[in-house]
């Protein structure tokens, strides 16, 4: 079986995020280019923390099945586990974790990789497949380099648009 594509994918979301305007364009290119390139990464979406809730999660752009999880409270799910957490979390079997927020009939395991801006959880990467045990530690690699990236990416549009202030907390 071929290696998968893992830094190919990489080097177009570097690229992209060098030129990308906003983050939802560089979120919808990477669930394209990340299902269309990982067969087995049959969902693959972006929850974010509500700018004016912090104990929900909202769906953002994402690549699959429709799913009826729109918003998600930081105590449910997968999702809310890897946000309590911190951490990135793998389950190789999703029938046998009761945290499992059943989104797909069809799907058998999930990884959720936070994504920090300044060392604090904004929002996380999503990932379901439909074959047991689908992630491992190449894989878990990969999603928190783009999580990384895409943390990154958050916090250099920030920057630009806000203007930076000196030690006095005064604006330069």
């Amino acid at each position: 079986m071929p290696k998968p594509p893992f830094c190919e994918i990489i080097s177009e979301l570097k690229r992209l995020a060098e030129s990308a305007t906003d983050f939802s364009s560089l979120q919808k290119f990477a669930v394209d280019v990340i299902a269309q390139n990982l067969p087995y990464y049959d969902w693959v979406g972006f929850y974010m923390l509500d700018p004016d809730d912090s104990s929900v999660l909202v769906l953002g752009p994402y690549h699959g099945a429709p799913t009826d999880h729109l918003r998600i409270p930081v105590t449910k799910g997968i999702c809310g586990a890897a946000v309590a957490t911190g951490e990135t979390v793998v389950i190789d079997d999703v029938t046998t974790d009761p945290r499992y927020l059943a989104c797909s009939l069809e799907t058998r395991s999930e990884i959720v990789v936070p994504i920090r801006v300044n060392q604090k959880i904004a929002g996380e990467i999503d990932i379901d497949s439909h074959t047991v045990s689908a992630f491992g530690p190449d894989d878990r690699r990969f999603l928190e380099e783009c999580a990384t990236l895409f943390g990154r990416f958050i916090q250099e549009t920030r920057d630009k648009l806000s203007p930076q202030a000196d030690d006095n907390g005064l604006t330069i």
